[in-house]
Formats: structure tokens, C-alpha cells, sequence
């Protein structure tokens, strides 16, 4: 099949949606599929590898892009291009080209609902018109999702949100798959890792927290600082690494110094995506108190990386972090603490935690993922021809 993904968001920007469709890009090229990504330009992209074609775009809220389009031309090219389906992974101007051009063209439609947008109203309407946003994103994603031949979903969770929209096709529950060799420890060399860890004043003796993602309110990394600074209390020998960028960092920076701990809480920016394995390797655990993740791929990246997780509760994670496993969820400060003594705490107990990470997320793999969507984009095409068919 010759198969077009159209995204905002896309290397250079590093994100799960960005990850996401490298993954799948990788696995159906793999697999004997032409695939073609349609997404923005942007300013730090270098020369990029062959079929992806950018559409011009403008700076947006949180460091993102806007695409800009001449619709006919796009759909020319398609045509061209002689594409057999349109993969949408964005709700808004690529997405809303590669619906057009499948609706044009009359080709499938799969779209994969990657963000829950009602989560991030705050970066485009004041406090007071709030609801009034999150009611706009809701159906928006309702009318997006059903305009879809297929949609696809990472968890359960965004599966019943789904439906709590009105969303009536078919939803479809497929986990983003990641390289996991990618990220095994066996692949880093261990004199490596510890100058790593030097170059960001970190001593041999000390314990990382390590968080690795967007730097954005809805991230809620001030929870973490906040249980942070207690635990720091009592336990000196602790850093905690925050690797990666974002809109929230600078009033971050302010929150450590006033909080008393900026000394122990690292801001070390963004980092290439083909190095991210390495700084997983720096973390003895990885922990986040986000609740607007769709999957947490981070976490699954974490925990193939052998570091055991401690995430605040969220449906999505079911099934990901399993307490006393791989790693532990908590609902408050007492929950986070105890958590953190018995992996920061205990080597003994941090080892099997580790030993068992590694093992929880095979099924995460990103082959089982290119199989499943290649099954799903089979069914979908098979159904469209059959409707083409014009009855005797």
C-alpha cells in the first residue's frame, strides 16, 4: 500500500505524537509499504530523509507549528503520489488537509487520537472562558474522529473518553509501539553513562530522579518538586533531572529557587531524540505526576530502559506501572514518599523492580505495533472497496 501520515508535529520536535509516527513510518516501510509524511516546516529541521513533505507553517502556542496549505495543490500531489490512505495523527490543520484530501479523493480515513486537547485549553483561552474551550475541544475531536473511516486509540482510557464524546465509529484500542532495544541498558557502556551523569554535576554516589518530557503545566512537574523538597529533606545523596523543554520551565526554574532545592533539581533542556536512550540510563527512577496522557510513552521508554516508574494514578497507565513490580503509583505526598524509599531506598528491592521493568513491556514492542495497524489499515481499505462496488 502506498500509505500518507499527516501530523503537526514532527522531528525536529520531540514528542510523543513526533515518536509515534517515526514508529509506525518505520515498521510499515519495513513491512513493504510507501509511506509518505505530510508535515510542517520548521526552522531547525536539517535536510530530511526521503518522502516526507513539509507544508508551510507559522509558530504556535507551546513551541508547536501551524501548517499553511493551497488545498488543490495538496490534493494534487496525493493523486500523484497515487496514495492508497490517509493516516491523520492531528486534529488540526494537517489533520484537517488529510481529511479533506481522503474525503476528496475517496480513499480511507484512519486517524489516531493521540491528545486529550480539553487538557490544554489554558495555552489558548483565559481562565474565565475555560469551559467554554474544553467544550470546543471536545467536539472538535467528536467531529473529527467521526468524519474517520477508523479511529485509533493508545488505552482504554481515551477509548471510554471517546465515547463519553459521542464519537459512533469504530474505536480501536492499538498501544504506540517504541524500539525497545533502543533504550536496554545492555546497549550503554556503563564509563559512559557515569560521565554523563558527571557532566551534569551529578557524583557517583548520588541517586537521579529523572523526569524526561515536555516541561508544560500539564505535566505537573511542580507536584514532583514540591514532594521532592520533603524527601530531600532526609535524603541529601538525591538529584532530580528533568531532561527536556517547554513553557512551564522558566516559572519552574523560579518554583526550585523558592522552594529551597534548585541546588538539587537539574533543568538540562532538550536533548536529541536519537541520543534519549542514553539519559534514561542516568535515572534510578523515573517519576511524573502528569494526568493528561493519553498512553505515557515515557513511562514505557523508562521501563524498557530497566528504571523503575513512580506515576501518579491515571487509567492510562493500568497495565503500565504495576505496584511493587516494576514500580509504584500514588494518589499524594505519603503515597510518593514511600514509594521513593523503597527504590531509592533499598537496592535490593530497586533491582528486581528494575529486572521486572525491562520484562513488563514486550508487548509494547514497536513490531507488534506496525502488525496491528497494517491489519487495521487492511480491514478498512477491504470495507471501502466492497462499498465501491456497485450491486448488480
Amino acid at each position: 500500500m502506498k500509505i500518507g501520515l499527516f501530523t503537526d508535529t514532527y522531528y525536529p520536535q520531540i514528542s510523543g505524537v513526533a515518536a509515534s509516527v517515526s514508529t509506525l513510518k518505520e515498521q510499515l516501510i519495513s513491512r513493504g509499504h510507501d509511506v509518505y509524511i505530510f508535515t510542517t516546516t520548521d526552522p531547525k529541521a536539517e535536510k530530511d530523509e526521503l518522502n516526507v513533505y513539509r507544508l508551510q507553517s507559522l509558530p504556535f502556542v507551546s513551541k508547536r507549528r501551524i501548517g499553511l496549505c493551497i488545498l488543490p495543490r495538496l490534493k494534487k500531489l496525493v493523486y500523484k503520489l497515487n496514495i492508497d490512505l490517509i493516516h491523520t495523527h492531528t486534529e488540526f490543520p494537517l489533520g484537517q488537509y488529510g481529511r479533506w484530501v481522503a474525503k476528496s479523493l475517496n480513499i480511507p480515513l484512519v486517524h489516531t487520537m493521540h491528545t486529550i486537547y480539553e487538557d490544554y485549553t489554558h495555552y489558548v483561552a483565559p481562565s474565565k472562558l475555560d469551559n467554554v474551550a474544553k467544550s470546543a475541544a471536545k467536539k472538535l475531536t467528536k467531529s473529527f474522529c467521526n468524519a474517520a473511516s477508523e479511529v485509533i486509540v493508545p488505552t482504554d482510557k481515551t477509548l471510554q473518553l471517546l465515547l463519553s464524546y459521542g464519537v459512533n465509529k469504530r474505536i480501536s484500542v492499538i498501544p504506540t509501539g517504541i524500539d525497545l532495544d533502543r533504550f536496554s541498558p545492555s546497549k550503554y557502556d556503563r564509563d559512559d553513562i557515569q560521565a554523563l551523569k558527571a557532566s551534569f554535576g551529578i557524583s557517583p554516589d548520588e541517586k537521579v530522579m529523572l523526569y524526561i518530557g515536555r516541561v508544560s503545566e500539564e505535566k505537573n512537574i511542580i507536584e514532583v518538586l514540591k514532594y521532592a523538597k520533603e524527601y530531600m529533606r532526609e535524603n541529601t545523596g538525591v538529584k532530580f533531572l528533568v531532561i527536556g523543554d517547554g513553557p512551564a520551565r522558566i516559572d519552574l526554574e523560579e518554583q526550585t529557587k523558592s522552594l529551597g532545592i534548585s541546588d538539587k533539581v537539574i533543568f538540562a533542556g532538550q536533548r536529541k531524540w536519537t541520543e534519549i536512550g542514553r539519559y534514561y540510563q542516568l535515572g534510578d527512577v523515573f517519576v511524573t505526576a502528569s494526568q493528561s496522557e493519553t498512553q505515557g510513552l515515557t513511562y514505557i521508554e523508562a521501563l524498557s530502559a530497566g528504571v523503575p516508574v513512580i506515576a501518579k494514578s491515571d487509567p492510562c497507565i493500568e497495565g503500565v506501572v504495576q505496584n511493587g513490580i516494576n514500580g509504584y503509583t500514588f494518589n499524594g505526598q505519603d503515597d510518593f514518599m514511600e514509594a521513593l524509599n523503597i527504590v531509592l531506598g533499598d537496592q535490593s528491592a530497586r533491582e528486581k523492580l528494575s529486572a521486572a521493568a525491562e520484562q513488563s513491556v514486550s508487548k509494547y514492542s514497536s513490531h507488534q505495533y506496525g502488525h496491528d495497524v497494517e491489519k487495521l489499515y487492511m480491514d478498512a481499505s477491504q470495507e471501502k472497496a466492497e462499498k465501491l462496488i456497485i450491486p448488480r
